[in-house]
């Protein structure tokens, strides 16, 4: 692709926006693993949480080719984040300065680390797909995710202290691009369909998709809830004791 033709700036514009909405997602979840963090860490931990994104998806993309061959990857990710978002509710109910992921910085990383493993999935085959083998383009679309992830964490994390509810909210939004990793499994094309499915078979491929995602959110903030309940209750019991 000749640089700045039109076609190298169409693809520019495509990976900014795959930046912005995939990068998001990065943003929540280093957001929500900072949140009981002391305030002297927290920025330390945004800071760091974003240059570990923009590693981890480095990393990736060079092999992104070989990636690419690995049968079942997106399914495994997808699972892998479903559990991700899960924790982030599930440690609401642990008191808030116990255990390493709740109250410690490199608990917080820790988190921070596997979720951006698994969430560059989606954004490394985004960019490369976007920037069509050109290596120039993957470079600036690393680099232009570098701010939107690190502003985007300091916008979250500011607003869940004000609203508690956006921790659910978020993960809802993990658990919705789970199941987008899922249903994008090439191995389950015959559920969820794919490029050579038959068009009788659509309506039965999109109530796939639409199923998978309901279950996934619903499922998270479900078993999120439980958990939380069931360790305030447990909690509940110790005081009284």
């Amino acid at each position: 692709m000749e640089l700045f033709s039109t076609p190298w700036w169409s693809a520019l514009l495509a990976i900014i926006l795959i930046d912005l909405v995939l990068a998001g997602d990065n943003a929540i979840v280093i957001a929500l693993a900072a949140r009981n963090l002391p305030p002297h860490l927290q920025k330390k931990a945004i800071v760091w949480g974003a240059a570990g994104a923009i590693i981890v998806r480095a990393a990736m993309t060079v092999g992104v080719v070989w990636l690419l061959k690995i049968p079942g990857l997106m399914l495994v990710g997808g699972i892998g984040l479903l559990w991700i978002a899960y924790k982030l509710l599930a440690d609401q109910g642990e008191k808030e300065h116990d255990g390493p992921v709740a109250s410690t910085f490199w608990g917080a990383m820790k988190t921070i680390v596997i979720a951006d493993a698994l969430m560059g999935i989606d954004n490394v085959l985004g960019v490369a797909g976007a920037a069509h083998g050109s290596f120039d383009l993957v470079v600036i679309g690393l680099l232009i995710s570098v701010p939107i992830v690190v502003f985007g964490s300091t916008m979250v994390l500011r607003l869940v202290e004000r609203f508690p509810v956006i921790i659910s909210i978020g993960a809802a939004v993990l658990a919705f691009t789970a199941a987008k990793m899922i249903v994008g499994e090439q191995l389950l094309a015959g559920v969820y369909g794919g490029p050579n499915a038959l068009p009788s078979d659509k309506t039965m491929h999109i109530t796939a998709q639409w199923a998978t995602y309901a279950v996934a959110v619903a499922g998270v903030l479900g078993a999120g809830w439980w958990a939380t309940r069931r360790a305030k209750a447990g909690q509940d019991a110790l005081a009284t004791d």
